[in-house]
């Protein structure tokens, strides 16, 4: 002990080398004030601390959270009275997890899930909540069985699977919020929704009819748009040939009308001549649209201009009853 004082004497500029054994008390002094010296030099640089941009720094002291140090240089007071603990908070974390669950209608349901996740609050994330993990755990699933619980198996197989998971991550930023976790939820993944090998074959027996019961709505549909529009242009058709015969049959009864009129008043002027005048127009009316003539042939006479024993339209019409 004798020689290591007078050598750490010598080290600092002292003449232990050649003093004597008499010297003990002063070589004490030396000894003390290295001891000192490198208290010192270690509690600058325990209390010097370089807080990365990721991360935030919670202080304790005495085992108490005290702060929080913002990124940068930043001193505290050497331990055992203050120590840091670093968090990042840049960093994505995740959980996953696999629970069996009913829908609304009674179904049972496997889902397997996934949440990912950031600390927002430092201090929060390491003191407010003992296990993280499992807390999380327990209130994703609590979060994907108050969503799953109100639908129905067919909306969460094929229903909008971002309107879930965004409810649910809702309902799981609440709880946390409500348990000062520190978290934030950055987004939850229904990775698979499936249904248990013990009726997996009902299931997709469900399935098939549901699929057919599409399909013959889409058939029906698609007779629906083939057979309506016919049907309404049969029935336009209709309508306006209707129409034209109302408006034909009215405009010619109303003709009639002015006409018989019209022959009305010549009748009263002059009966005898309109009566003769109707009876040749109504008969060249007819004998116009009539192919072949018979007339009696004991009262058939000759024609002076064609020599025909048939009635010639050169000569005045017979008073025979004339047959078609």
């Amino acid at each position: 002990m004798r020689q290591m004082k007078q050598r750490l004497s010598a080290l600092f500029g002292g003449r232990g080398g050649a003093r004597s054994a008499g010297d003990g008390s002063s070589g004490a002094g030396g000894l003390g004030w290295i001891i000192l010296g490198l208290l010192l030099i270690w509690a600058l640089v325990d209390s010097f601390h370089i807080i990365d941009q990721r991360e935030r720094g919670v202080v304790l002291r005495f085992g108490k959270a005290d702060r929080t140090l913002e990124p940068g240089p930043r001193f505290t007071l050497p331990r055992p009275i203050e120590q840091v603990t670093r968090v990042d908070v840049t960093q994505v974390r995740s959980m996953s997890s696999k629970v069996a669950m009913l829908t609304r209608d009674e179904n049972l349901v496997n889902i397997d899930f996934a949440v990912q996740y950031t600390v927002n609050d430092a201090t929060a994330f390491l003191f407010k909540v003992r296990d993280v993990e499992e807390t999380l755990a327990q209130v994703a699933e609590a979060a994907v069985r108050q969503v799953v619980g109100s639908r129905s198996l067919d909306d969460v197989q094929v229903g909008n699977r971002l309107e879930f998971t965004n409810e649910a991550r809702e309902i799981m930023q609440r709880l946390l919020d409500s348990y000062q976790s520190g978290i934030s939820v950055s987004i939850i993944n229904f990775q698979d929704v499936m249904v248990p090998e013990q009726v997996k074959d009902a299931f997709d027996d469900a399935i098939k009819a549901r699929e057919d019961k599409q399909r013959a709505i889409n058939d029906a549909l698609a007779y629906a748009a083939d057979v309506v529009p016919k049907a309404s242009g049969r029935k336009g058709r209709v309508l306006a040939e209707a129409n034209g015969y109302k408006q034909s049959s009215v405009a010619r009864a109303e003709g009639d009308a002015k006409r018989f009129t019209l022959l009305a008043e010549q009748y009263r002027l002059a009966p005898e001549v309109t009566r003769k005048r109707l009876y040749l127009e109504t008969m060249e009316e007819v004998l116009s649209r009539t192919p072949k003539i018979l007339i009696d042939g004991e009262k058939a006479t000759t024609c002076c201009i064609c020599r025909s024993t048939n009635w010639c339209p050169r000569r005045p019409r017979p008073s025979v009853p004339v047959r078609r």
